[in-house]
């Protein structure tokens, strides 16, 4: 596909838990073919915002270095839980994610519960992860168009999706 006519899908399940945003996005992939894009730091770098300094399928302490543009900012993480295919929970900076993978039919429903200091933060968040699992999206199906992170996320409609995920969430 070409990068430039990358549009992204329409807004996911979302719902926000306190300062927990609840993101639920359902993949043609099987949960092993999802686990692998999780956790494989080759693979996150083609769609995540940020770069792993190893696998994160297994428990420990990690770098998870944010990138927009030129300009990296490493962030201590630490996997609290690895249960491949089906939970990864780790934290990255003061943010805590638990992703849970479950096989729906052929493919996975993905549940991301993203928890965050200030609630006011999740219509972006929730904007931010949309982008990137479009991206990964189209990496597991043979199609990729290179990660969009960052400031570079406001040419894929970034602001209109942070927008009605506000709307959604009641965070307008």
């Amino acid at each position: 596909m070409d990068r430039d006519a990358f549009e992204p899908s329409p807004p996911a399940e979302v719902r926000a838990d306190d300062t927990t945003l609840v993101f639920v996005r359902d993949l043609r992939h099987p949960p092993t073919t999802v686990w692998a894009a999780l956790t494989d730091p080759s693979q996150l770098a083609q769609w995540a915002p940020f770069l792993a300094d190893r696998d994160l399928g297994d428990p420990g302490a990690a770098t998870l270095t944010l990138v927009d543009g030129d300009t990296t900012t490493e962030q201590p993480a630490t996997v609290r839980r690895a249960e491949p295919p089906h939970l990864l929970e780790y934290t990255w900076g003061d943010d805590l994610l638990r992703w849970e993978l479950t096989a729906l039919g052929a493919g996975t429903r993905l549940t991301l519960r993203h928890t965050v200091a200030d609630r006011g933060l999740l219509p972006m968040v929730a904007a931010g992860w949309h982008l990137c699992l479009d991206v990964a999206d189209r990496l597991l199906d043979g199609d990729p168009v290179g990660p969009i992170r960052g400031a570079e996320a406001n040419e894929f409609g970034w602001s209109d999706l942070r927008d009605s995920y506000a709307r959604r969430l009641g965070e307008e």
